[in-house]
């Protein structure tokens, strides 16, 4: 349980570090942030799991780049669900999917003795 709500917090953080380095992608406040975090998770969970089995020909293809642009959908997808956290189009989100999987792990990473 303490995992999760340290993964949670994480996500949030990172989605607020993503909000401040990419135009077009925008986030209220840190409750947005982690209305918004849970509620990708729970879209990378359900659509975004059936749809990179659909695309994994395609993705072995690309060599994942398939991957990268079903995240970036996903992400985008989310956004239109929760108010506070808006992009605005699919290069931002495309941008903000890069620098969201890179944040996180930087902030995982960091964390990482605080879940044992």
């Amino acid at each position: 349980m303490r995992n999760l709500l340290i993964h949670w917090l994480a996500s949030a953080a990172a989605l607020l570090a993503v909000a401040y380095l990419v135009p077009g992608f925008r986030v209220r406040d840190f409750i947005s942030a982690l209305i918004a975090a849970a509620v990708i998770g729970l879209v990378n969970g359900t659509v975004g799991a059936v749809l990179k089995i659909l695309a994994f020909p395609i993705g072995c293809l690309t060599f994942g780049l398939a991957y990268l642009v079903i995240n970036a959908l996903m992400l985008w997808l989310s956004s239109l669900f929760v108010p506070g956290f808006k992009i605005d189009g699919f290069i931002p989100a495309l941008i903000g999917t890069v620098l969201l999987s890179i944040v996180n792990w930087l902030l995982r990473t960091v964390l990482s003795p605080f879940k044992k």
